[in-house]
Formats: C-alpha cells, structure tokens, sequence
C-alpha cells in the first residue's frame, strides 16, 4: 500500500515538473516571437 502511495506521488511530480519546464519553454518562445515583430516594425 505504501509503496502504491509512494509511486503515484513520484509520478505526479515528475509530471508537474515536466508541465512546468514546458509552460516555460513555451513563455520564452512566444517572447522571442514578440520581439521578432517589434524588429519587424522598427
């Protein structure tokens, strides 16, 4: 019973890390994008 516990908490972290680690990389390139059509304007 633990060990069930215990995996379902480990498995649950790992995907919220990957979420995040994936949010963020998203962020930075729709930031990147952003200051593509800033350039383009000037």
């Amino acid at each position: 019973m633990t060990k069930k516990i215990f995996a379902a908490l480990l498995l649950t972290g790992s995907l919220m890390v990957a979420a995040c680690n994936t949010v963020e990389g998203a962020g930075r390139d729709v930031q990147s994008a952003g200051e593509a059509v800033e350039r383009a304007v000037d």
